[in-house]
C-alpha cells in the first residue's frame, strides 16, 4: 500500500480520493515546521502532499522511500527542488487550478486600493463618518491595467479587467503581438513599458532567480505618480525597501497578498514594514484560498497520484531534466522475453556507457517489443555485435545520433 503524508491543510475530497486509490493516507495538517523532519522520518511516506510548508533538503533526507512531492498549488518556490533532484525525488505541482481565485483577489485588491475600502471599514468600526474624504476616488473604467506575466492567471485577470471597461497592456516572456491581438489587449516589449504606460500594474510571474526584485527602484521609478501596484505572485518579486520609498515619493498605492519573510505556517506573528505602510492594502497570502480552487487542486492531486501509481510518471513534474546528456539512441527490437534488456545493459556497462532514458514498447500480442535506449555515447562496433548476437531473443539493433 502506498503511504501518503498530507502535511498541510487539504480538502477532504482529496484525502478520500487518495484513499479510494488504495493509498494509506496519514494526515498531519497542523504540524509545525520544526517538527516536520521527525514526522517525515517516522512516517517514511512514498508521496508527500504540501501547500505552504517549506520543504528543505533536511526534510527530504529523512524519508528514504520518498519518491514524489506534490505542491497542492501552482508555485514550487517553497520546495528545495535542487535537493529533490539530487535525491531522485519527483516534484510536481497543480498549475492553473487556482487561476480564477487569484484573478478574483486581484480585482478585489484593485477595488480596495482605488476606493480605500479597508480604511472605510476601519473608520466605520470606530464609529467615524468620513464621506467627504472617501468620496475622492479615480475609478477604474477607462484606466489602463498593466499585467506583468500573462499566464493563465494573467489571462483571467485580463478578461475581468476588460469587463470593468479597462484597457489592458501586457508583457510576458513568450507573449507575441498576435497573441495580444487575439486577446484584445495591447502588447508591451518590456516590463518597464508596462510600468510607464499603466495606471495600475499587477504582477503575476513565477518566483525564479530571473524575477527576483523584478519590481525594483527602476521599475517603480517608471510608474506614473499615484499609480497602483498589485502583487499576488511572490514576495521576492518586489524590492520592498524600494517600494517603501516609492510609496512616499511617488504616492504609489499597493494591494499585496505576498511579502518577504512570511511565516512558514498558517498562523503566527508577522512584522513587516511594507505591510504596515499607509497606502498598502494587504491580505494574508490567500490568493488561491477559495473553496472552488482548493477542490479543483484536490482533484488534480488525486489525478497526479493515480497517474504516478499506474505509470511511474509524475504529471506536471518540474524537475525532469529538459535535455539529457544522451548523444545516441540505441534501438533494439527483441522477442518479449526475460533477460534481453539485462543483456543489453551488461554490454553497455562493459563499455562504460550510461543509460539516460529507456522506453520499451510491446507490440500487439506481446510476442515482441522495441526498446529505445538513450545512451551517453556510441557503443563500439564490437559492442553492437555482442548485443545483436549475444542473446537469441534480439531481432535487430540500430544506433542513431541525437541531433540537437
Amino acid at each position: 500500500m502506498t503511504r501518503v503524508l498530507v502535511a498541510d491543510k487539504f480538502e477532504r475530497v482529496g484525502v478520500d480520493g487518495l484513499k479510494d486509490l488504495g493509498c494509506e493516507v496519514i494526515e498531519r495538517p497542523d504540524i509545525k515546521l520544526d517538527e516536520l523532519p521527525a514526522v517525515i522520518r517516522e512516517v517514511d511516506p512514498k508521496i508527500l502532499v504540501v501547500r505552504s510548508k517549506k520543504i528543505s533538503q533536511v526534510v527530504l533526507e529523512q524519508a528514504p522511500r520518498l519518491a514524489l512531492v506534490i505542491r497542492a498549488g501552482a508555485g514550487i518556490d517553497t520546495i528545495d527542488v535542487a535537493a529533490a533532484s539530487r535525491l531522485g525525488i519527483f516534484v510536481a505541482n497543480c498549475p492553473g487550478k487556482n487561476s480564477i481565485a487569484v484573478a478574483e483577489l486581484v480585482m478585489g485588491l484593485l477595488l480596495s486600493v482605488d476606493r480605500r475600502i479597508p480604511d472605510q471599514v476601519i473608520e466605520l468600526r470606530r464609529g467615524e463618518w468620513s464621506k467627504g474624504e472617501y468620496s475622492k476616488a479615480r475609478g477604474l473604467h477607462g484606466r489602463t491595467l498593466g499585467i506583468v506575466g500573462l499566464g493563465q492567471i494573467g489571462r483571467e485577470i485580463a478578461s475581468r479587467a476588460k469587463a470593468f471597461g479597462m484597457q489592458v497592456i501586457a508583457w510576458s516572456r513568450q507573449l507575441t503581438i498576435d497573441d495580444c491581438e487575439r486577446l484584445g489587449i495591447h502588447y508591451a516589449e518590456t516590463p518597464l513599458d508596462v510600468a510607464r504606460l499603466a495606471d495600475a500594474v499587477t504582477i503575476n510571474v513565477a518566483s525564479t532567480a530571473d524575477t527576483k526584485h523584478l519590481v525594483n527602484a527602476e521599475f517603480l521609478g517608471a510608474m506614473k505618480p499615484g499609480a497602483y501596484l498589485i502583487n499576488t505572485s511572490r514576495g521576492s518579486i518586489v524590492d520592498e525597501p524600494a517600494l517603501l520609498e516609492a510609496i512616499v515619493a511617488k504616492r504609489i498605492r499597493c494591494g499585496l497578498d505576498v511579502y518577504q519573510g512570511e511565516p512558514g505556517t498558517g498562523k503566527g506573528s508577522f512584522d513587516s514594514a511594507v505591510a504596515k505602510a499607509a497606502g498598502v492594502y494587504g491580505t494574508h497570502h490567500v490568493g488561491a484560498s477559495t473553496d472552488q480552487a482548493q477542490t479543483a487542486i484536490a482533484h488534480e492531486v488525486i489525478r497526479i497520484v493515480q497517474h504516478y501509481l499506474q505509470t511511474g510518471v509524475a504529471l506536471h513534474c518540474v524537475n525532469r531534466l529538459a535535455k539529457s546528456s544522451a548523444t545516441h539512441v540505441l534501438s533494439v527490437r527483441h522477442r518479449n522475453r526475460p533477460g534481453v534488456l539485462a543483456h543489453v545493459f551488461k554490454v553497455l556497462v562493459d563499455e562504460k556507457i550510461n543509460v539516460e532514458e529507456v522506453e520499451n514498447i510491446a507490440y500487439h500480442g506481446a510476442e515482441a517489443a522495441s526498446a529505445r535506449i538513450h545512451v551517453s555515447g556510441a557503443p563500439s562496433g564490437a559492442a553492437l555485435a555482442e548485443i545483436a548476437r549475444g542473446n537469441d531473443n534480439v531481432i535487430s539493433v540500430d544506433l542513431s545520433p541525437i541531433r540537437s
